[in-house]
């Protein structure tokens, strides 16, 4: 049977740990937490991200995650708190998922993503475009 994106949406919500920008903001800073921006380049040049986010474009996450992987980062092996984001909340609640099955322990992700984090004023910088070759 296949499956629509709203019910793998539904499935990942009723597993995952969903923050709101407020609880968000108590975490942002601090030195056990990182916040990973799963949007894509273009999106994070055009809006900008949250200040110290971890780049991590969604197709790369489980390459990125798992240790096995040639394309393995190490900020993914720590014992931190990991907050994930993009635009809205959606690719986010589904990487959630995705990262606890691999094994990431302590994983949730911000709902309504960027646009709730800029629309309650929290800080955001800019970024730089890169060269498109």
């Amino acid at each position: 049977m296949k499956k629509g994106y709203k019910a793998l949406l539904d499935e990942a919500n009723a597993v995952v740990e969903a923050i709101d920008a407020a609880e968000a903001r108590t975490l942002h800073g601090r030195g056990d937490v990182i916040f990973v921006d799963l949007r894509d380049p273009r999106e994070r040049e055009r809006e900008g991200t949250i200040e110290g986010a971890f780049s991590c474009p969604r197709g790369m996450l489980e390459f990125w995650i798992d240790p096995e992987s040639p394309y393995h980062k190490p900020v993914f092996a720590g014992n931190s708190r990991f907050v994930f984001f993009c635009a809205s909340g959606w690719r986010s609640a589904l990487a959630t998922k995705t990262a606890q099955e691999m094994g990431l322990e302590s994983v949730c992700h911000l709902e309504g993503g960027f646009t709730a984090w800029r629309t309650a004023g929290h800080p955001v910088e800019a970024v730089a475009a890169k060269p498109r070759t």
